[in-house]
């Protein structure tokens, strides 16, 4: 199951999400929050992977757990809404409250529009600065401020790069099932080229607008 929430990224998310909530709301909030932005995680991993079963069978991606049968996908199924329940409630318990429970929802629904939808269109992008922006700005409204423009910028910059570069293991086989997101419009070398101009503005924006 935990192999089904796409773990690298989910871990990544959680890591991001416990350093930066450590460091404007303290530790056991962090927990908190954390705790339900993996819940989150949970659910767009396991929603997308639903999504996804036909395709990635026709595409032998066996290394995926619906696929090759360690999971069962009744099993996801029934945890999804579970997974969703939990988020929002787990939101609310925690520091950030109704606003922050508010934006973290917005994440979810942006992320679910990605996997229902966006991703086959050149909006694809899209869902990734939202979800990203709407983090560190639901962790900075439990502490009534705003979040920092520079780390708005840079959470933005990084996870669009990041869009680019995760599709291009299976850009071939994207547009040979018809999924056509910017990157796979644009082809490898220019998503390749985008990622990392926007990787070399995150850095310059760390640096320089900190």
């Amino acid at each position: 199951m935990l192999r089904a929430t796409h773990l690298g990224p989910s871990m990544l998310v959680c890591f991001i999400t416990f350093v930066l909530t450590t460091q404007v709301l303290g530790f056991l909030a962090a927990v908190e929050v954390t705790a339900a932005i993996f819940c989150g995680q949970c659910f767009i991993g396991w929603s997308n992977e639903l999504l996804d079963l036909e395709s990635d069978r026709s595409a032998k991606r066996t290394r995926k757990p619906l696929v090759n049968g360690a999971l069962d996908p009744k099993t996801l199924r029934n945890l999804l809404p579970i997974s969703l329940a939990l988020a929002i409630i787990i939101s609310l318990l925690s520091p950030l409250h109704v606003k922050g429970t508010m934006m973290h929802v917005g994440g979810l629904v942006s992320a679910t529009l990605y996997n229902l939808w966006l991703k086959r269109t050149w909006l694809s992008f899209i869902p990734y600065m939202v979800s990203f922006a709407l983090l560190p700005m639901a962790i900075y409204s439990a502490a009534s401020t705003n979040s920092p423009v520079w780390l708005l910028i840079a959470f933005v910059t990084v996870a669009v790069a990041f869009h680019f570069l995760n599709v291009l293991k299976d850009i071939d086989e994207d547009r040979r099932q018809g999924i056509f997101g910017l990157p796979q419009r644009v082809g490898r070398r220019t998503s390749q080229f985008i990622a990392f101009l926007l990787l070399v503005f995150a850095i310059a924006d760390i640096v320089f607008l900190r």
